[in-house]
């Protein structure tokens, strides 16, 4: 199997456990797509805040001296956009509506970063 194909099944395993959510994506920390189940208009922009994201999480932790970065976390009027760490060089991202389950994405994230950075070793 191909590092894309194993970063797609990781995916599709996400939306399974969570079938609510709006999208999935894996991206680099320089803010390209490398797998994704967004509409593709959207893919571009969503790396490239995922990335944003992350590493303004990550000054924001280190600087209040809280450990290191689990997640962000951005909530609005529709939605979840969630953002984890995946290795040193990768981003997971889920989208959600309100009713998310944030615990439940919680568990799921855990589990596909250690997967996506082995993948992407």
């Amino acid at each position: 199997m191909s590092k894309q194909e194993d970063l797609l099944r990781i995916i599709t395993g996400i939306r399974r456990a969570i079938p609510e959510l709006h999208g999935v994506m894996i991206a680099s920390t320089d803010g390209l797509s490398i797998a994704h189940d967004f509409p593709e208009p959207e893919a571009e922009s969503v790396a490239a805040m995922a990335a944003t994201a992350l590493g303004l999480g990550q000054r924001i932790t280190e600087r209040a001296h809280l450990g290191n970065l689990m997640e962000t976390v951005a909530r609005g009027d529709y939605g979840y956009m969630v953002v984890y760490g995946a290795g040193e060089n990768a981003v997971l991202v889920m989208s959600g509506p309100t009713n998310s389950n944030l615990g439940l994405m919680r568990i799921e994230a855990r589990s596909a970063s250690a997967q996506i950075s082995q993948v992407l070793k």
